[in-house]
């Protein structure tokens, strides 16, 4: 039997939790003040301050107001049911449709004392409902998830083709006509953003084909594929997208690289674009950079306690060179902006020069490349270091004239910062040596090399242990030893809402870092590669980037697989690590 309430009578939170004890007339001020200024609910509010956590405030409420907390985790959403409030309406009152329950429908609010809220969702339903609790957190995350723009992007995409027709359409006056701004292809377009930012996405790919055009969009590291029927739509994006770049729309022979910037769901967006001309058109990638991000520190990164306090001591040398390796979006600039976080000071000057500026701080004189006016890393960085520098950080080290820059800035009183493609710290002094790098300068100016990777994270939604397979089991003992491999659980995520079914919900880093000493830098000073690999391995502090991911998997973090496939460095098909 559905229960509902007409009119309910109107709660206020803070009272309650007051009432009860659990919190002080302090906090309660606090978490107050904390809601003017952040508009957040009260009880978020009260969570970000410490008074109380989400788990806390669940049960005290679900007791109090007698009413049934909902594990989102464990609910299968119908989309047809949960679409039945507005998107807009979902987010403002923190509510979900959950299900249908005979004539009404369960509803899901994060905050049930939020009388006028649910009064206005009843108004809109239009049929009974019996309200539940649901953690906020969980809401907005299925909510992002629930409400894709999937079948948005299918209609816009399917008018697009209606007025594009059969005919020749001239695309390129089509798309420069200011005046078309709110046609269906900038409409398109700006629902392939919202959606990107809604699920977290770091790219998005565009990819003609024959007879149809395929969207993808990288979450965690991995590529999710949207296919739309008709390929005169890409010609259509392209274009507006070039005009956005302030490309040549007319010239489809050759690649092209641009930026351009963009709201998306109230979201600062700068978008880099490169085009590559394919069989059917051409392709487009675009990086995302959200500037609204917050800049982790250094302990929420994920390093280790002991690979933190070494790499604080490394930041904070009067000079050398400090180099962070891995691969085109292991997140090796949130690395050393984080670095470059934690030192930052009134009496510390600071330049970056960088392609793009990902990130921004105050005090801090961020420097843009621009390659087609001759404003290039070695250029600026030569220019930098007359501009009285403590610390400079350079966002790559693409040629050997930078390098060897660098490295004699790094000599002479500079701390210098910067990132390279390598697949591990050792292999970085290979990599500078075939640069043109002399190992006398290496020996000398670098301090130390940390490598990363990303791996992702086991959706908390939809956890659980799961077995090893023989093959793993067998080379998880040669890693740990036997009797630690014969104890050991892992964990899995077989796909929910939260994490659109892949089983993953965000990602973190794991880390190596090695440390110059004596023995390093005379191998590195000799051009003793041998020697130097040697000394590595006989070193007490450098411990593998793989053994980081293992440890991650270990604790339940990520998963076996993941760890393997991030880390790397074994052969999965012998060893049958794939499961």
């Amino acid at each position: 039997m559905l229960k509902t309430t007409s009119r309910r009578k109107k709660i206020r939170l803070g009272d309650l939790l007051l009432g009860a004890g659990i919190i002080t007339n302090e906090q309660l001020d606090q978490a107050l003040t904390l809601q003017k200024s952040t508009g957040h609910k009260l009880g978020r509010a009260l969570a970000e301050i410490g008074a109380i956590t989400d788990e806390e405030l669940n049960k005290f409420l679900a007791v109090h107001l007698n009413i049934e907390f909902v594990d989102l985790s464990n609910i299968k959403l119908q989309n047809d049911i949960v679409t039945l409030l507005p998107e807009v309406q979902a987010r403002r009152y923190r509510a979900l449709v959950l299900q249908s329950e005979g004539d009404g429908l369960l509803v899901g609010m994060a905050d049930p004392t939020d009388v006028l809220a649910y009064d206005e969702i009843c108004r809109l339903l239009k049929r009974p409902v019996r309200m539940a609790l649901v953690t906020e957190s969980d809401l907005l995350q299925t909510i992002d998830s629930v409400y894709r723009r999937t079948d948005e992007i299918n209609a816009l995409a399917a008018e697009v083709k209606r007025d594009l027709g059969d005919g020749q359409i001239d695309i390129d006056e089509l798309m420069a006509d200011e005046a078309a701004d709110d046609a269906p292809i900038i409409k398109l377009l700006q629902s392939m953003f919202k959606d990107a930012v809604q699920i977290k996405a770091s790219d998005i790919h565009i990819e003609p084909e024959e007879f149809l055009l395929r969207i993808r969009q990288r979450v965690d590291g991995v590529l999710q594929e949207h296919v739309i029927d008709g390929r005169g739509i890409a010609a259509a994006m392209v274009t507006r997208l070039k005009l956005m770049s302030g490309l040549d729309i007319s010239e489809k022979r050759l690649p092209q690289d641009g930026r351009f910037s963009i709201r998306a769901n109230n979201v600062p967006l700068d978008v880099r674009v490169s085009t590559l001309p394919v069989q059917h058109g051409e392709s487009v990638v675009l990086r995302l950079l959200d500037h609204s991000a917050n800049l982790l520190t250094l302990e929420k990164l994920g390093m280790p306690e002991d690979i933190r306090r070494r790499f604080e001591r490394l930041i904070t040398m009067p000079g050398g060179m400090v180099l962070v390796t891995g691969p085109t979006g292991s997140g090796k600039t949130t690395t050393l902006y984080s670095a470059l976080n934690r030192i930052n000071s009134e009496s510390t000057k600071i330049i970056t020069v960088e392609d793009p500026v990902e990130y921004r701080l105050e005090r801090i004189n961020q420097v843009q490349v621009n390659p087609v006016i001759g404003l290039d890393f070695s250029r600026v960085l030569r220019t930098a270091l007359r501009q009285d520098p403590d610390i400079i950080l350079v966002g790559e080290m693409r040629d050997k004239e930078t390098v060897d820059i660098g490295l004699r800035a790094a000599m002479t009183g500079h701390l210098v910062f910067s990132t390279l493609h390598t697949v591990s710290a050792p292999a970085t002094v290979s990599r500078l040596r075939d640069m043109g790098a002399p190992g006398y300068l290496l020996a000398a100016a670098l301090n130390g090399i940390a490598a990363q990777r990303l791996v992702r994270r086991v959706c908390k939604g939809c956890r659980e242990t799961v077995e090893l397979n023989a093959g793993q089991q067998a080379w998880l003992a040669r890693q740990i030893g036997a009797e630690r491999a014969g104890s050991a659980e892992f964990v899995r995520g077989r796909g929910c809402n939260y994490c659109h079914l892949t089983g993953y919900n965000g990602r973190i880093a794991v880390f190596e870092l090695l440390e110059m000493d004596d023995r390093l830098r005379d191998a590195i000073q000799r051009e003793d590669l041998d020697g130097f690999q040697k000394a590595v391995e006989a070193s007490s502090k450098y411990v593998p980037l793989r053994q980081h991911a293992l440890d991650y998997a270990l604790a339940g973090i990520t998963s076996f697989e993941e760890a393997v496939r991030v880390a790397g460095g074994v052969d999965e098909e012998e060893e049958g690590l794939n499961g």
